[in-house]
């Protein structure tokens, strides 16, 4: 039995930029933490981190936009200014952003564009804009697979490259199921995601003023784990810290380990 009682969870529909919504959930009290999640996920990939955060902070974490719960995105939108307008729809000034490949990339991307809405910053597996991915074949099969619209062969390359420790490891089924229920969304979502501002915040690493927090797993992605070492020593002050036994979907691989370093810096 627990010794806790998690806090109790609130859903909310927050308005988009340009129409729709994005679906977020808000618990606990506290200095507030923002959640991101990667692509092709959804908020759900937090489950097993959030209950035991909001014990300690204000937790809000939401799906983004044509993910999940929230609408398909029926024009071009900035997923920047989306982080933005969940952060006024629920009055806060500044949050805490922990965020996940993609977004832990727009993290990154709205810390340099607001420093001052963001107390502190959490990159957990993350992607940063303006890297040069090297070529390769599953880069490859990623682009033949958006190209022809095949969210199938789009999920199979995401659950054989990303989570590599496969289902039977700790989350697989979650996992599994988010993948494949946002395989098609993913696509459509992209889509109107292409025609966002480009941004490149690599060469302004050494810029980020947020007290920085840089986590991967051992088992995730090569470049991901090259992407972090960049991180902590380009951005001043962060702390760089691998994780035993996960793969890129860290968060639920390894959920008490991620809890455990992020109260720490939040702290």
């Amino acid at each position: 039995m627990s010794l806790h009682t998690d806090p109790p969870a609130a859903e909310v529909h927050v308005p988009a930029p340009g129409g729709g919504r994005l679906w977020a959930e808000r618990r606990g009290t506290g200095s507030p933490v923002v959640l991101l999640h990667g692509s092709g996920m959804d908020s759900r990939l937090w489950d097993a981190v959030a209950p035991a955060l909001s014990r300690h902070h204000d937790v809000i974490r939401y799906d983004a936009r044509g993910l999940g719960r929230s609408s398909a995105p029926e024009q071009d939108f900035d997923d920047v200014a989306d982080l933005g307008a969940v952060l006024d729809h629920f009055g806060l000034r500044s949050a805490a952003l922990v965020g996940l490949s993609m977004g832990g990339e727009t993290a990154l991307d709205f810390a340099l564009a607001h420093p001052g809405r963001v107390a502190a910053l959490g990159l957990v597996g993350a992607s940063v804009s303006g890297h040069d991915w090297p070529p390769s074949p599953e880069t490859t099969a990623y682009a033949e697979a958006r190209r022809r619209g095949d969210a199938a062969a789009l999920a199979e390359l995401e659950l054989s490259v990303w989570a590599a420790m496969g289902r039977d490891a700790p989350g697989g089924e979650l996992i599994a199921a988010m993948v494949e229920e946002n395989a098609h969304r993913r696509i459509v979502s992209e889509h109107h995601l292409a025609g966002a501002p480009a941004r490149a915040a690599e060469p302004l690493l050494g810029t980020v003023t947020a007290p920085t927090l840089v986590v991967h797993g051992d088992r995730d992605h090569p470049e991901i784990a090259a992407i972090a070492r960049r991180l902590a020593a380009d951005i001043p002050g962060a702390r760089g810290h691998l994780v035993p036994d996960a793969d890129h979907y860290l968060p639920l691989r390894s959920p008490e380990r991620l809890t455990g370093l992020l109260l720490r810096h939040l702290a």
